[in-house]
């Protein structure tokens, strides 16, 4: 469905002779990427083992970061054209890499195991998850988990149905905190703002050639998709919160040389400089703050409410880059972009503290385990209590299997004797 929005949007966009036609494309094309957005890391979260998850769901973050490269790229790959000419080509490419994920997801992608369970299709999930883990795995356990885990979560949402997102209990209470909070928090601290607006801060910094602002943003391109890999590898052998962290610290330190640099050098400030502190601020935002804001609300949230949950953090966090991208001019106007850049810098720093206290380290936990820990975390009681329930259930389930397995084998063992006997 993402790909087919995306597809009939850009489409649409390309050939439009009107701005209404230009604008239900785009309409279009905001649908295909929302769906995107939140499908993407919590498909791949739910593939992945928990050691993996966070290289894996990056891969997510990789392949935006490619096509904002393409895009970067653009344009001095058109720049000869006629500009109508030159735009027009530049979005209809933008139907080709859509139309290859419609063709893997028709021949090469497994449904989602997790999903599989939930719909009673447990022999179709036992087939993915060993196509997923290899033929030596025992992956009967693991679905058996699964299944467990979603029968504690349906449990807990059959009592409160819609009042675990309305009023949730201090474990989802705090999932929603954190999942929503962490992707609203990668806007707040304002890529799209910057990332819309570099060609214009380029020139303010007076790098006013067309060819030479291509190339300068090229480099950007390069440099956030060589740091995602960076951070594929960081979160999920430093954590997450360690590698957060520090992507805060320096975001916050690049804004604030940013801003020291406008203010001191006036009209004339140094063009190397706002360049070298542009590329610091996108490196962070790469390594930490871009993928794992999609990473966080993919692994926390319960099955059980994954969709809606997700779905909300994806509205909030596109909402939230609305307001920013549509603010940054006017804002700017009043307090200049030094003033912008202290202000996004002070937005970081209470990023920071708030992740600080409230963001758990989710590294190397199943998706199974998320609620329970989470349940630990804030002392929900009614979370542990059906947590008790079922290990309760477990126990007796198992005492009678070896009870009824004992009884068996003495049986047998009688049956022996009797016939040494005779």
């Amino acid at each position: 469905v993402a790909a087919v929005g995306f597809v009939v949007g850009v489409l649409t966009m390309a050939t439009a002779q009107s701005f209404a036609v230009l604008m239900l494309g785009r309409v279009l094309v905001g649908i295909g990427v929302g769906f995107g957005l939140a499908i993407d890391p919590l498909y791949i979260s739910e593939l992945s083992p928990p050691e993996h998850r966070g290289r894996l769901v990056t891969w997510s973050e990789f392949s935006i970061n490619v096509g904002i490269l393409l895009g970067f790229s653009s344009s001095l790959a058109f720049y000869g054209l006629e500009p109508d000419a030159a735009w027009r080509l530049m979005v209809g490419l933008g139907a080709l890499l859509p139309i290859v994920m419609i063709v893997l997801v028709v021949c090469v992608m497994p449904e989602s195991p997790r999903w599989l369970v939930s719909k009673g299709r447990n022999e179709e999930a036992v087939s993915v998850l060993q196509r997923l883990y290899g033929p030596d795995y025992n992956v009967t356990e693991l679905t058996e988990a699964i299944h467990e885990s979603l029968q504690k979560e349906q449990e807990a949402e059959r009592t409160m149905g819609w009042g675990i997102l309305l009023y949730p209990t201090p474990a989802y209470k705090r999932i929603l905190l954190v999942g929503v909070g962490v992707a609203a928090s990668q806007q707040i601290v304002g890529i799209d703002s910057i990332q819309y607006f570099l060609s214009y801060i380029l020139e303010q910094s007076g790098v006013t050639d067309r060819k030479m602002q291509g190339l300068v943003l090229i480099m950007f391109g390069l440099l956030k998709v060589v740091m995602v890999f960076v951070a594929a590898n960081l979160l999920d052998s430093k954590g997450r919160r360690p590698v957060f962290f520090l992507s805060l610290i320096v975001i916050f330190l690049s804004l604030i040389m940013l801003a020291i640099n406008f203010v001191v050098g006036g009209e004339n400030h140094s063009s190397s400089f706002t360049i070298f502190c542009l590329a610091l601020y996108l490196a962070a935002f790469g390594v930490g703050m871009g993928p794992g804001a999609w990473l966080i609300p993919s692994e926390v949230f319960p099955l059980s409410i994954r969709a809606k949950a997700m779905s909300l953090a994806t509205f909030v966090n596109r909402f939230v880059a609305t307001i920013m991208a549509s603010t940054v001019l006017s804002l700017t106007k009043v307090i200049s972009w030094a003033g912008y850049f202290v202000g996004l810098a002070t937005v970081a720093v209470i990023i920071l503290v708030l992740m600080y206290l409230y963001l758990p380290e989710t590294s190397g936990k199943s998706l199974e385990e998320m609620t329970v820990y989470f349940a630990q975390i804030t002392g929900d009681a009614s979370v542990l209590e059906v947590e008790e329930a079922h290990v309760a259930a477990k126990t007796i389930e198992l005492s009678e299997e070896g009870g009824r397995r004992g009884g068996g084998e003495e049986e047998d063992d009688d049956s022996a004797s009797g016939g040494v006997l005779s």
